[in-house]
């Protein structure tokens, strides 16, 4: 779906979110007792009464962050002071207040553990925190990205992204990242993604983090049948050999991340794994698992931009990569993400 221009989403979809939040929060006793009656007849322990009750603190967050930001932009003089660093700061501590704020509802609601001590205690050791950093991780499962948007911003990092553009549904989301440093693009491949990118890395100063995806999607086990059969197509055979071996993520795709590199060639790069989220890849299967009782888990590498090895040896350089991140995900949560017979059909292919 098209996503409407921006005055139509500044004076019509953001306050017309403010006000619908206020109604819900008119019907919330009715909706409460409806949620406690119908729990005892459905799978789980009182699956739609938590879910709302998320659904109400993401709701109250997204009304109080949005009311802040419109705060600063009267501060920002309508906008026109808004790319200064103390605006920016304002902008980052409204995005880790808010993020906080849903990550906490999150562990209490589903009864998550957010195991990213090991991830955050990387890029707070940072040996150089006046430099630029690239952050290359995995991508499985729904809210990855704010985890580790999150995680950036618990270490002291401003954190760049790019996005799909359908994000800017989400009123919050549109209004604070296109005030910092992030681009929205179109579903479509080609070279907007990878010109997003060179944009957000060439520029970055002290404390900044761009973050980035080389799947180019999250972790399926479709997804990953369909991308090894697409390098076989494409001739790249050695390629899908290597892809067959790893079995929690897919083959990394090197434009992107080597034209980060590139933009950004003292930044040093950190490589970020996790597991927990393989099965959540949509709205039904968030449904489907609460309460999800489970752990996630990260954990991350750093290499300092002095061992980056030259363009001609990135790509494979990358693969190396991803399979040891693979490797740590196979002794974390064993061999389950991909079925042995699949598995056996691509050997045998």
């Amino acid at each position: 779906m098209k996503i409407p221009p921006r005055w139509v989403r500044r004076l019509l979809i953001a306050p017309g979110l403010v006000v619908a939040i206020v109604s819900f929060l008119g019907t919330l006793p009715v909706l409460l007792i409806a949620a406690a009656a119908a729990s005892p007849y459905l799978p789980g322990r009182w699956r739609p009464l938590r879910l709302l009750w998320f659904l109400l603190v993401y709701l109250a967050v997204e009304a109080a962050a949005l009311t802040a930001a419109f705060g600063l932009w009267v501060m920002g003089g309508l906008a026109r002071r808004m790319d200064t660093d103390r605006m920016q700061a304002r902008h980052y501590g409204l995005l880790r207040w808010s993020l906080g704020r849903v990550f906490n509802a999150a562990r209490w609601v589903f009864n998550l553990t957010f195991d990213t001590s090991e991830v955050e205690g990387v890029l707070r050791h940072d040996p150089d925190p006046d430099e630029p950093l690239v952050v290359f991780s995995r991508h499985a499962g729904a809210g990855d990205s704010l985890i580790l948007v999150h995680a950036l911003a618990e270490a002291g990092r401003r954190p760049r992204i790019v996005l799909k553009e359908s994000l800017q549904w989400d009123p919050l989301l549109d209004v604070l990242l296109n005030r910092l440093p992030a681009v929205f693009v179109g579903g479509g491949r080609g070279g907007g993604v990878v010109d997003a990118i060179r944009e957000l890395a060439g520029d970055m100063g002290r404390y900044d983090a761009l973050l980035l995806f080389p799947e180019g999607g999250n972790f399926t086990e479709n997804r990953r049948v369909r991308s090894i059969a697409k390098l076989e197509e494409m001739g790249r055979h050695a390629e899908a050999d290597l892809a067959r071996q790893m079995r929690h993520v897919l083959a990394p795709r090197s434009t992107g991340a080597m034209a980060a590199i590139e933009s950004a060639p003292e930044a040093d790069v950190v490589f970020v794994g996790h597991t927990g989220l393989e099965d959540l890849s949509g709205v039904v299967d968030v449904w489907r698992g609460l309460p999800m009782d489970s752990e996630i888990r990260g954990a991350a590498w750093w290499v300092s931009w002095h061992d980056i090895p030259p363009p001609e040896a990135q790509p494979g350089w990358l693969y190396d990569w991803w399979l040891r991140i693979d490797q740590w995900i196979v002794s974390t949560r064993g061999t389950d993400a991909v079925p042995d017979a699949v598995a056996d059909r691509l050997r045998d292919r």
